[in-house]
């Protein structure tokens, strides 16, 4: 499994991009890739997609683990066009792909339990388009949607297994660490790579 995450652009109009890769079930960090792209889309809400998912997808190509599921800081069909970055990014590389982010773009919801796994429907015009999932007692919710191959349910239980201690789950989390130079590049470990051959 991988987080995706992307720095805001510099001065000079470039991006970071960056991939960890953690292994399940303990969250093992086993791989950190990032990638430099210049930013040249436009910022136009709705249609961020257009300017992070260059960067993202050039991270993903230098990782050496092929991760089999994607968690992307961004929304997926929670979003205006029923599209977002997750949607994108998933489409782009055929994996099942979830977006959690950390503030709501479209929808309502219910108010949810105080306690850590619970969630409620995040619902747009009539549709179900996610949910609002609490990953920490009484600490505000994440909203998750699917991206690409993946339901509803499964999405809030991956971001719910995925969290340990921290509201974002732990891939997205590396992801954005990377992302802001605070955790280097890593290489995997001879004995990981001897796993998957």
């Amino acid at each position: 499994m991988a987080g995706l995450d992307l720095s805001p652009p510099g001065r000079d109009g470039v991006a970071l991009g960056a991939v960890v890769v953690v292994q399940l079930p303990g969250l093992e960090l086993v791989e950190v890739r990032t990638a430099r792209r210049e930013v040249r889309f436009p910022y136009i809400p709705g249609l961020l997609s257009f300017r992070e998912a260059p960067a993202l997808l050039a991270a993903l190509e230098r990782v050496t683990l092929e991760p089999d599921l994607l968690i992307v800081d961004g929304h997926g069909l929670a979003h205006p066009r029923r599209f977002g970055l997750a949607c994108h990014i998933g489409l782009l590389t055929e994996k099942p792909t979830v977006g959690c982010a950390k503030s709501i773009l479209v929808g309502s919801h219910e108010e949810l339990g105080p306690e850590a796994g619970a969630w409620v429907e995040l619902v747009d015009k009539g549709s179900i388009v996610g949910a609002a999932v609490r990953t920490r007692a009484s600490v505000s919710p994440v909203y998750v949607s699917s991206g690409h191959r993946v339901t509803l349910e499964e999405a809030v239980h991956l971001v719910v297994a995925c969290c340990r201690g921290h509201r974002v789950p732990e891939p997205t989390r590396l992801a954005h660490e990377a992302a802001a130079c605070r955790l280097p590049e890593r290489e995997p470990a001879p004995a990981v790579l001897g796993a998957e051959a």
